[in-house]
């Protein structure tokens, strides 16, 4: 199991702390954390913005702890950004802990509301109860969300994957991205072989393996239109961006969505939104240089387009005609299907990048497998 500080925040336990202000919210992270992660003051509304932390609350596991300013600020327009803010935590938190306050039953009531809405597990928290007991309480909590695998249900022990991870301008500075480090240790702790190479040596590698010796490829969305032609249409093929559609997504939305962009026309806008912030390089960024012109090749119309990054995601969806969302390696489970069921109630087509790439290259995703669907050769 990856250690604590290896431990993604999109695959943690998410517990957020609600209530009005000055209830206590700040001490008790303080005190479940034993450091001083947030900020402690007489002053009403000392919190203005969710503060994270993580550690490990055994036998839950890893966990992120996110402390929110209080849901009674009424110190005008900004109050209002402050109690958004908060709420909007809500979206990635498993499990939701009230710090309760005098006279708070309204604010109280209209919290669990919410918290029903969306499936969140609640645990109430009196100031002078044992922090001790709160964690026990949060550790034997059964929350209902299964842990979802990214390939290990699809290989057994011994198997031999081939992994292609293309190294450009874009990749990072010595190590691999983090789906692909997923990926591969999962592989391994399911006592497979991950072969990992480059796309310039996939043809020599599979060679080398021989035929029938390899149980699919997995490669980097970017590759597809390279590796597919390498790859026998006999051998299986999917990619990285694709098992986490399957895993944090839903594969068969996602596949609805890629057909769907075959209906997309001049002046439409697309919005391109992905999980994590990081620097764009210029000619090679996926998000804002090769999706837009493969889409608009693809698709053989003139497109806008827009853009999210991190925790963003537009409330009113109405200004777009189809989101593709990115594999959400940073982001958890419950985030990604919140905004696949808005997109859904909002009647725009989203499909991810790894499903998106592969329609832009004539190639369909199989929801049923994950594998993709390719033509022979000629």
């Amino acid at each position: 199991m990856a250690g604590l500080n290896e431990t993604p925040k999109g695959d943690r336990i998410h517990i957020a702390f609600f209530g009005l202000r000055n209830a206590g919210k700040s001490t008790l992270v303080n005190a479940l954390t034993g450091q001083d992660v947030a900020i402690v003051n007489a002053k009403p509304g000392t919190t203005t913005d969710p503060v994270s932390k993580a550690m490990e609350i055994l036998p839950l596991g890893p966990c992120l702890l996110t402390d929110t300013a209080g849901l009674d600020d009424d110190e005008g327009e900004l109050g209002a950004l402050r109690v958004r803010k908060t709420l909007d935590v809500l979206a990635t938190t498993d499990v939701a802990v009230w710090v309760a306050a005098a006279g708070d039953d309204a604010a109280k009531a209209k919290f669990l509301a919410a918290c029903a809405a969306r499936k969140v597990a609640v645990l109430t928290y009196v100031r002078g109860e044992p922090v001790e007991e709160l964690k026990r309480k949060i550790a034997e909590l059964k929350l209902g969300d299964e842990p979802h695998p990214l390939v290990s249900d699809l290989v057994e022990k011994g198997d031999f994957v081939v992994c292609v991870c293309p190294i450009d301008s874009a990749a990072p500075k010595g190590r691999l991205i983090l789906p692909q480090q997923q990926v591969v240790r999962e592989l391994l702790d399911a006592g497979a072989t991950a072969v990992v190479c480059r796309e310039t040596e996939l043809a020599a590698t599979l060679a080398r393996l021989g035929a029938g010796a390899v149980k699919f490829v997995i490669t980097d969305s970017q590759a597809f239109g390279v590796v597919a032609q390498v790859v026998p249409p006999d051998l299986p093929l999917t990619s990285f961006s694709i098992v986490f559609a399957r895993a944090k997504g839903d594969l068969a939305v996602f596949c609805r969505g890629a057909a769907a962009l075959g209906n997309l026309k001049d002046g439409d806008t697309v919005l391109i939104s992905e999980g994590c912030t990081h620097r764009r390089q210029q000619c090679e960024d996926i998000g804002t240089v090769k999706l837009p012109r493969w889409l608009q090749e693809h698709t053989g119309k003139k497109l806008t387009f827009a853009w999210t990054s991190g925790g963003q995601f537009p409330d009113d969806l109405s200004p777009y005609a189809a989101v593709v969302h990115c594999g959400a390696c940073m982001l958890t489970r419950r985030m990604v299907q919140e905004r696949i069921a808005r997109c859904v109630k909002a009647g725009v087509p989203i499909v991810n990048y790894g499903v998106a790439i592969a329609a832009c290259h004539g190639i369909v995703a199989a929801p049923d497998t994950c594998m993709v669907k390719r033509s022979p050769r000629g």
